[in-house]
């Protein structure tokens, strides 16, 4: 995946925003996709700052299809943001 570093065990993507809104924004529609995948990342913001990591933990902490699956979501909600990585 071309914007995520992958581990043997997470997928982790660190975005830059425009500022605090902006990446507010993008966190509230990645968190609808997370309900409707029944998948939750772990991330951190810090002002236009988003770090997100994907793992599935109920697998040991592990990469399953349910990581891509995010992954591939975020991706989409990305195409409509302006980011630095």
């Amino acid at each position: 995946m071309e914007k995520w570093t992958e581990t043997d065990s997470e997928l982790k993507l660190t975005l830059k925003f425009k500022d605090f809104k902006v990446a507010w924004a993008f966190m509230n529609q990645v968190a609808i996709a997370a309900e409707e995948l029944k998948h939750h990342p772990n991330w951190a913001n810090v002002y236009n700052s988003v770090e997100i990591v994907l793992t599935t933990h109920d697998e040991g902490n592990t990469l399953t299809k349910k990581d891509y699956e995010l992954a591939a979501a975020i991706n989409d909600i990305l195409n409509s943001y302006d980011y630095k990585h």
